[in-house]
Parts: C-alpha cells; sequence; structure tokens
C-alpha cells in the first residue's frame, strides 16, 4: 500500500516542483540544476560508495559484524538511484542519505523495527574435540570412511555394460 502511494505521490510532487521552478527561474536553469545535481550526486555517491565498501573490507577482515556498513552502503547506492531520477523532491532525498548523521538515523530506525538473528562458528571452534555440542540434540558427531565398491568394472563408468 505504502509503495503505491510512494508510486503517485513522488511523481505528483516532482511535477509541481517543476512547475513552480521553471516558472520562477526559467526552463534553461531549471534543467542547468537537474543536470547539476546528478553530476554533483554521482560523484559523492561514488566516493561515499568506496568508503563504505572499505568499511566493509574492513569489517570482515576484522572478522565484526558487517550489517552496518553493508546497510550504509545499501543506502548509499539507493541515494545514487534518487539523484541519478531528474527532480527535486528525489535530488533533496538523496542528497540527504548521503549525510552519514542522516544514515545512521535511518539505520536505527530500521534496525529497531527488525527482527535481527545471528549466528557463529565461535563456539565449535572452542569445544575441545570429542565433545558434543550442548543444547543440541539433532547434532550427531561421528566419523566416515569410503568404501571402495570391488564390484565396479576397471576402467568403466557403470553406466554402459559393453
Amino acid at each position: 500500500m505504502w509503495l503505491l502511494i510512494a508510486f503517485i505521490a513522488v511523481p505528483v510532487i516532482e511535477i509541481g516542483l517543476f512547475i513552480q521552478v521553471g516558472g520562477f527561474i526559467g526552463l534553461w536553469p531549471t534543467l542547468l540544476i537537474v543536470i547539476l545535481t546528478a553530476l554533483a550526486g554521482t560523484y559523492l555517491v561514488r566516493s561515499q560508495g568506496r568508503m563504505a565498501l572499505g568499511q566493509v573490507q574492513s569489517s570482515f577482515s576484522d572478522m565484526r559484524d558487517p550489517t552496518e556498513p553493508l546497510v550504509h552502503g545499501a543506502m548509499i547506492l539507493f541515494s545514487g538511484v534518487l539523484l541519478l531520477t531528474p527532480g527535486f523532491f528525489t535530488d533533496t532525498m538523496g542528497f540527504a542519505l548521503l549525510v552519514p548523521a542522516i544514515r545512521q538515523a535511518a539505520f536505527q530506525a530500521i534496525r529497531a523495527r527488525v527482527n535481527i538473528q545471528s549466528f557463529g562458528a565461535a563456539n565449535s571452534a572452542q569445544r575441545p574435540q570429542g565433545q558434543p555440542q550442548q543444547g543440541r540434540s539433532d547434532v550427531i558427531d561421528g566419523e566416515f570412511v569410503e568404501i571402495p565398491d570391488d564390484d565396479a568394472p576397471k576402467g568403466s563408468s557403470g553406466w554402459t555394460k559393453h
């Protein structure tokens, strides 16, 4: 429902803003502003995207939770889409998402509404060899040995019999 409202409201807002700004400053300055904001937005998205990618890589190398840098990277990507979309409202939203404090506030709002579950391999690495994992009745520790099939003909795959 909210997506439908957004698909209707955003173009209506953009058309109204184009009419108002175009009537106030003229056609060519309005088009120039749209093109300049797209170029400036592209530059800012590229630079902040590189920083976000570096933060994701460092969180992986430091074995930290990469959730926050990934969400910031997704918001930067979304701001790039907004900035490349012609319009004053979408440009304003796109530039707003490039501000780290606004991204942080959006991340906190998203985090409060989403149930996050995580897992890790730290417990299994700290468990002594041969001890079963506590609290799990469906895990069976065991060893296996592959037994060769002596009846299989040598040099044949077994799919054809000649």
